[in-house]
């Protein structure tokens, strides 16, 4: 019925629900590898670790531990929460350097997002200067979004969907998601109901990450 009717903006009201719930399947696939602390199972092979289960290199808080093996198939141990600092990721940047990553993106919660930038006050702060002639309207700018390290840049990106306790720094050559043939967001239409035409959207997924060891986590954080 709704695609009958003539609504402002979109063609068809059936091809518009279905992007907004193939964009709500997308937010859920970015919370099950960054925010969740899952292992993968032999016995279950349509479940994906997360990306902490495949983690050896940066930090967890004292008593924490990373997952044995970093294999996937054990989970992080949570250890003494403690505050971010420039330290932890730098620390984290050389153990991933060192075995042959070069992490050039680092992801965090809004909070650590917002926490990274206020660290710039503690180290060293360099701005560009821009010299002009037209006038422009003042800008005051209060984030750090490169940071560049002994081992590499690192770009800040923030994540909607992560929680406070982890910051990832990433290689993305060396990790990917890959999916089931045919099994990429497929559609498929379902028996009629009434004057309904309904679908649904399926995607099988899996975390793919090629050199684990290239990239880093900071675990442990407790948002400050």
């Amino acid at each position: 019925m709704l695609d009958a009717v003539d609504t402002a903006g979109r063609e068809r009201e059936h091809n518009y629900q279905k992007v907004l719930k193939a964009l709500e399947l997308r937010r859920d696939i970015e919370k099950a590898i960054g925010d969740t602390d899952v292992a993968r199972d032999g016995s279950d092979p349509r479940k994906s670790a997360s990306l902490t289960c495949w983690m050896s290199n940066g930090s967890v808080g004292a008593t924490g531990a990373f997952a044995v093996g970093a294999d996937g198939t054990t989970t992080i141990t949570s250890g003494t929460a403690r505050p971010l600092t420039l330290a932890l990721i730098e620390d984290g940047m050389q153990d991933a350097w060192e075995d042959g990553g070069n992490p050039r993106l680092m992801v965090a919660s809004a909070t650590n997002r917002a926490n990274f930038s206020d660290l710039s006050a503690t180290g060293n702060l360099v701005s560009n200067d821009v010299n002009m002639t037209a006038a422009k309207e003042v800008t005051y700018v209060g984030s750090t979004s490169v940071f560049l390290t002994d081992f590499g840049t690192v770009e800040a990106v923030p994540s909607r969907l992560m929680g406070n306790d982890r910051v990832f720094l990433i290689d993305p050559d060396y990790v990917s998601i890959c999916t089931l043939k045919g099994r990429n967001f497929l559609e498929e239409d379902l028996a009629k109901d009434g004057d309904a035409t309904t679908s649904h959207l399926v995607t099988e997924w899996s975390l793919k990450p090629t050199a684990p060891r290239a990239h880093a986590v900071v675990f442990d954080l407790n948002g400050s």
